[in-house]
């Protein structure tokens, strides 16, 4: 057999997220000679590593003759240099698209064959249509508990894993999400860490929001730590908040996860595999999720939020691990600040104990707060919930919060948006309701997370009587565009705030109640 001929690796500059392309010339001899064509699937070899790309075909000036252009994902993964030879050659059989087209058919998967496209998916081997293919087959329902089990099992044992054998129970937390400001995460961590819990937080940059908690931190202080880093962290003071991507836990997820998000497709069966893989994989126990149930949030109603918390407990109690589910108000957005900088702002208010610091941010906190450490201790509700309280209001979860900012690499100073504007009210009336997902809209077209300062800061909540021109909320940019454009989009969706009665001015002696 004939020795494949080299092409030396050349960077293009080309950002296309997770999916590996490479380019070649039109021209190229190996490109008509092996019969490549756009969209062609491609085997690229070093002399250690090994990737499948889908193929570009580029004007002969756009690339150096014998060269073979990388995008940056394809470039980091097989960690290449300049100038560096490399063999293409055709996609060998990929065995686990057998089982991808078996579940496409509406068959179940046993864990060997949901364990071999994970592996494939993590290897880099399937296209973005294929992952996609996979993403659908097992979407409105059509993957049972024991599926969703090997998924997570799969999951986790991709990427590294974290031990923590000189702790008997490793606690963790999340929230399913849909609620723009509902920032309680670093709050929750460093109560029950002050408490002496164990608990290593990793969070995910957003995704579909405006903010995750690791945007919010990375405000405040480092999140990228690496593996060793971050053990030091939790041996120095119990806890971290750091982001989930350097450390590598669960990578397949990230790469799902893109997908999923441009088909808007939300399966309930890989949202308990996304959150528990990437919780085994930190070693944690003990996990709480917080469900927010409301008409703009992910969770729409109650039953919704039941059938997924069955899921949540069937498949932990399968993969070993202690499970609560708690259901909690999402019918409006938490706290006041909306985005990495503005939630911050919450975030530290309520760790201060600041008298501005918005109520309904405190009660959730602490219920959580409450929550874990019931789960740790066997306390009552009641009980648990006193003692977050009393760690609160001491000042002992803000030393705590401190501790754990200066083992991250210290505390920083939250930024000060360049542009802002007040966003006010047509009408005089009550405030009935406000769109969460419309809300958070509003605060990525400002520029959030992209720009840490960028978002809202709400003047008004559920409930609030509202005079007409009243500032329902400070909107926030770091560029005279983007806060026009932000503008615009409230301007063409004002009904994203409820107002009773609509349209309608309240009499004067109404108004002043």
């Amino acid at each position: 057999m004939s020795r494949a001929l080299p092409l030396y690796a050349y960077r293009m500059g080309i950002d296309t997220h997770q999916e590996p392309r490479v380019y070649m010339r039109a021209d190229c001899a190996i490109c008509r000679a092996e019969g490549y064509t756009a969209s062609t699937r491609l085997q690229i070899k070093t002399e250690s590593r090994s990737l499948i790309a889908t193929l570009n075909t580029v004007a002969d000036h756009i690339l150096p003759h014998g060269s073979i252009g990388f995008s940056d994902s394809a470039w980091e993964f097989l960690a290449l240099v300049q100038g560096q030879a490399v063999t293409v050659h055709h996609v060998p059989e990929i065995r686990s698209l057998s089982a991808l087209r078996k579940k496409i058919y509406g068959h179940p998967l046993n864990a060997d064959e949901i364990s071999g496209v994970i592996q494939d998916i993590g290897r880099h081997l399937y296209s973005d249509i294929e992952i996609a293919g996979f993403i659908t087959a097992c979407a409105g329902g059509r993957l049972t508990s024991s599926e969703t089990t090997a998924l997570t099992r799969a999951m986790a044992q991709i990427g590294n894993q974290l031990h923590w054998p000189q702790y008997e129970r490793v606690f963790d937390k999340h929230s399913i999400g849909g609620l723009p400001g509902n920032r309680t995460t670093p709050i929750v961590v460093s109560i029950v860490s002050a408490a002496g819990l164990i608990i290593p937080k990793t969070s995910s940059h957003a995704i579909t929001s405006p903010a995750g908690t690791a945007d919010t931190m990375a405000v405040l202080t480092s999140v990228d730590l690496t593996l060793e880093r971050l053990r030091k962290v939790i041996d120095r003071t119990g806890a971290c908040l750091a982001a989930g991507g350097k450390v590598g836990l669960s990578p397949t997820d990230d790469l799902l996860i893109r997908i999923e998000r441009a088909l808007d497709l939300d399966s309930e069966g890989q949202l308990v595999a996304s959150v528990l893989s990437k919780k085994m994989a930190a070693g944690s126990t003990h996990v709480l999720i917080d469900m927010p149930v409301g008409p703009t949030a992910k969770l729409r109603n109650q039953k919704q939020a039941k059938v997924l918390s069955k899921l949540f407990h069937d498949v932990a109690s399968a993969l070993g691990l202690t499970m609560r589910c708690v259901m909690t108000d999402g019918t409006e957005a938490v706290g006041n600040g909306i985005g990495p900088a503005e939630e911050a702002r919450d975030v530290l208010s309520v760790l201060r104990n600041e008298s501005a610091a918005p109520t309904d941010l405190v009660a959730r906190a602490l219920y959580l707060s409450g929550q874990l450490l019931s789960m740790a201790t066997g306390v009552d509700d009641v009980q648990a919930l006193q003692q977050a309280r009393e760690i609160l209001h001491s000042g002992q979860a803000w030393i705590q919060f401190r501790a754990i900012c200066e083992a991250q690499g210290g505390l920083r100073d939250v930024p000060v948006a360049s542009h802002h504007i007040e966003l006010r009210s047509e009408y005089a009336g009550k405030l009935l309701g406000m769109d969460n997902r419309r809300l958070a809209r509003l605060a990525k077209v400002a520029g959030a997370p992209a720009s840490p300062e960028a978002g809202l800061r709400l003047r008004v909540k559920v409930g609030d009587s509202v005079e007409a021109r009243q500032p329902l909320a400070t909107l926030y940019a770091a560029t005279p565009g983007e806060l026009a454009y932000a503008r615009e989009y409230f301007h063409q969706n004002r009904d994203l705030f409820e107002f009773s009665p609509v349209n309608t001015p309240l009499p004067q002696a109404e108004q002043q109640q």
